[in-house]
C-alpha cells in the first residue's frame, strides 16, 4: 500500500507518518500542492490511500483534468484540515470509485480526536466520526457555558467542542497566558470548533467559533453555506464570510468561482442557497472572484477575503 500526502502541518504529519510506519507502507509527499503533479504522482505510484484537504476534494470532484489520469488504484480518500461535506464526499467517491472518509484533530491534540473508519458504511460522510479510544468530549454552549444535551435521536444543538485525553498537549512553550486560554484547570482543551453529536456518539464539525456569522441574532455557519454552494454545477469553488450591509448589520456574503464558461449571476447564486437553507441563513451578498485564497493546508483564508 502506498499513500500520497499533498499538504503539510504538524497534525497531518503526525497522523500520516505514523500511519505509514504502522502499515509498513510507502509514503509519497509533495513540497507544495499542484493539481496536475498531484494526479500524476497518484497515477505513476499507483497510490491506494490519498490524504487531502477539502479544497483538493473539490478539485477531485469537479475539475475536468482529473479524467486525464488513471486513478483506479485509489481505494481511500482521507480528508482532514477542515470539515468535509457529505455531498462533496459522495461526489468524489462516485467519480473515483473509492471510499471517502475524514477525521478531526489539531496541532494541540496530535495525532487525532475523531476518526471515521473506512470500514463503516453507517456513518454520514459529513461527520468526523466517533472519538478515538481514551478520549473524552463535551459540547458547551458558547453563550451560556452550559453543556449541550445529547439527544435521544438526531443531532444535538451545536456547541463548542471540548476534549480531554492523552493526546492533548501539556501547553504552549513559554506561553502560560495562551495555554490558560486554550486549556482549563480540569484538562479540557477548548478547541474553538463548533460541533454536534448524535446519540451513538458520532460528531460533526459545524464551523469555527470565531467564524460564525451573527445575522439578526441568529448564528450562521459559513461551512454549511459553502457546502450548499458547491452543490451547484456552475460553481467551481466558494467561500462565505460575514460582511456589513448598508445598515451596518452583518450578513452572509459568498465569494464564488464560476466553472469555465458558466452563465451564473448573483441572483441565481442567492436563489440556489435560499432553496436549501433556513431563511436566516440565506446568502445576502455575492462577489465573483478568480480563486478562493487558501493556506498550504487547504484552509480558506477568510482574513484575505475580509480585506477585499
Amino acid at each position: 500500500m502506498l499513500a500520497v500526502l499533498p499538504f503539510f502541518h504538524i497534525y497531518g504529519m503526525t497522523v500520516l507518518l505514523n500511519f505509514a510506519l504502522r502499515q509498513r507502507a510507502g509514503l509519497v509527499t509533495m513540497p507544495k500542492f499542484d493539481l496536475p503533479e498531484f494526479l500524476r504522482i497518484i497515477a505513476e505510484h499507483r497510490t491506494t490511500w490519498v490524504f487531502v484537504a477539502p479544497p483538493i476534494a473539490v478539485a477531485l470532484a469537479k475539475h475536468p483534468i482529473v479524467d486525464q489520469f488513471d486513478l483506479s488504484s485509489v481505494k481511500v480518500i482521507f480528508s482532514g484540515a477542515a470539515p468535509l461535506d457529505g455531498t462533496l464526499a459522495a461526489a468524489v467517491a462516485n467519480r473515483l470509485g473509492c471510499i471517502v472518509t475524514q477525521g478531526y484533530g489539531m496541532t494541540e491534540t496530535s495525532p487525532a480526536v475523531n476518526l471515521t473508519s473506512e470500514t463503516r458504511d453507517d456513518v454520514d460522510r459529513s461527520a468526523i466520526g466517533p472519538l478515538v479510544p481514551n478520549t473524552e468530549a463535551r459540547l458547551v454552549d458558547p453563550e451560556s457555558g452550559e453543556d449541550v444535551a445529547t439527544p435521544t435521536e438526531g443531532a444535538s444543538e451545536p456547541g463548542e467542542l471540548w476534549v480531554r485525553g492523552p493526546q492533548v498537549m501539556v501547553g504552549y512553550l513559554n506561553r502560560p497566558d495562551a495555554t490558560a486560554e486554550m486549556l482549563d484547570a480540569d484538562g479540557w482543551l477548548h478547541t474553538g470548533d463548533v460541533a454536534t453529536v448524535t446519540p451513538d456518539g458520532i460528531y460533526r464539525i459545524v464551523d469555527r467559533l470565531k467564524e460564525l456569522i451573527k445575522y439578526k441574532g441568529y448564528q450562521v455557519a459559513p461551512a454549511v453555506l459553502e457546502a450548499v454552494l458547491l452543490e451547484h454545477p456552475a460553481i467551481a469553488d466558494a467561500a462565505v464570510i460575514g460582511a456589513l450591509d448598508e445598515d451596518g448589520q452583518e450578513v452572509p456574503k459568498a465569494f464564488v468561482v464560476r466553472q469555465p464558461d458558466a452563465d451564473l449571476d448573483a441572483d441565481a447564486v442567492m436563489a440556489h442557497v435560499a432553496a436549501h437553507v433556513a431563511p436566516h441563513e440565506k446568502v445576502r451578498q455575492v462577489e465573483f472572484i478568480d480563486v478562493i485564497p487558501k493556506s498550504s493546508s487547504g484552509k480558506i483564508l477568510r482574513k484575505d477575503l475580509r480585506l477585499r
